[in-house]
């Protein structure tokens, strides 16, 4: 037997409220941390992008849409979340300079645990250096 729990979330995709300038790099250093917080839970998402990150009025982030997410993944899948949101950040968001690293500060923040964060971005790193077209 399973569940599928839902709820409605209030708010607009952070591409939005970037490229309308109410949310900064405070916002993208907020979502690294939130997807670090997916890692720890044993998750990667799969499409971590901009769009499916939602910002509501207060400033609280969610993340949507898991239909390429996978349960207990490896280095390499928490490391291609990362890749996949730097992607989204250097051609939509160019104008947000320091926005990766920004990314990155929050996702190796305060976390405790047995969780190596800072592994998951050398990984990242590491793909960063695969990617045949970078900028």
């Amino acid at each position: 037997e399973g569940w599928l729990l839902l709820s409605r979330i209030d708010g607009r995709p952070l591409c939005d409220a970037l490229r309308d300038g109410s949310a900064g790099l405070a916002v993208v250093k907020s979502a690294g941390a939130l997807i670090r917080r997916l890692h720890e839970a044993g998750f990667s998402h799969g499409d971590m992008t901009t769009h499916n990150i939602l910002i509501d009025a207060s400033g609280r982030l969610s993340l949507i849409d898991f239909g390429l997410s996978r349960i207990s993944p490896e280095l390499e899948h928490m490391g291609l979340d990362l890749q996949v949101l730097n992607e989204c950040l250097t051609a939509s968001h160019s104008e947000f300079e320091g926005a990766v690293e920004a990314m990155v500060e929050g996702y190796l923040g305060d976390g405790g645990g047995e969780f190596r964060a800072s592994d998951v971005v050398s990984r990242f790193d590491a793909i960063r250096g695969r990617v045949r077209y970078h900028g």
